[in-house]
């Protein structure tokens, strides 16, 4: 298996797990994981949340942890990358208003280099443009999103995900295995047990 570089656009109080699963299991599997955020530098900090089904009508949200970069976003040349993770939380709402930000997201779209989102992480290709025509699925309170922005919402349990091409997507972090197998699939990781 020849290693990938896998690039992580996050910001301050995205979802927790979200965040730190990915950034260390894709490391696990041999592949490269910057982990950038918009305005901060390799070595600086975003504080993460963490959302949990308690029972509510919606999900609740409380301080994580605090999440150290390991790239800085201005260095950062997508070009350079094989595949693009968003995680969700409340870092899509706000990342997306950053021109850079979507630029990346195209070049990803424009090369059909793997996409992956999961919860509220597609808000970022919607604001992009790049998910028109495609089938995709993340948290149902960002389904109105993804219809605005022609995509076709796949409703399916929090534990699932879904691939359409390029992009692979999830409603949650307890999509965590079936997601990041998506993924590896999408790259052609081969895993030898």
């Amino acid at each position: 298996m020849a290693a990938k570089n896998i690039l992580i656009i996050a910001g301050d109080f995205v979802e927790d797990y979200e965040l730190m699963v990915p950034f260390q299991a894709l490391q696990m599997v041999g592949h490269t994981v910057h982990a950038v955020c918009p305005g901060k530098k390799a070595g600086e900090r975003i504080k993460t949340a963490v959302h949990d089904f308690e029972g509510d009508q919606t999900y609740t949200e409380k301080l994580g942890h605090y999440f150290t970069l390991n790239a800085s976003f201005d260095d950062i040349r997508a070009e350079d990358y094989d595949a693009l993770v968003v995680p969700g939380g409340r870092a899509p709402e706000y990342i997306r208003l950053n021109q850079r930000v979507l630029d990346i997201v195209k070049h990803f779209h424009a090369a059909n280099k793997p996409m992956a989102a999961i919860c509220h992480g597609i808000l970022v290709f919607t604001a992009a443009g790049v998910i028109s025509g495609k089938k995709g699925t993340c948290y149902p309170a960002v389904s109105p999103d993804l219809a605005g922005a022609g995509c076709t919402f796949v409703q399916m349990d929090y534990d699932q995900a879904y691939v359409d091409g390029n992009l692979i997507t999830a409603p949650a972090w307890p999509a965590h295995p079936l997601w990041l197998k998506k993924l590896l699939d999408v790259l052609g990781t081969k895993i030898e047990l």
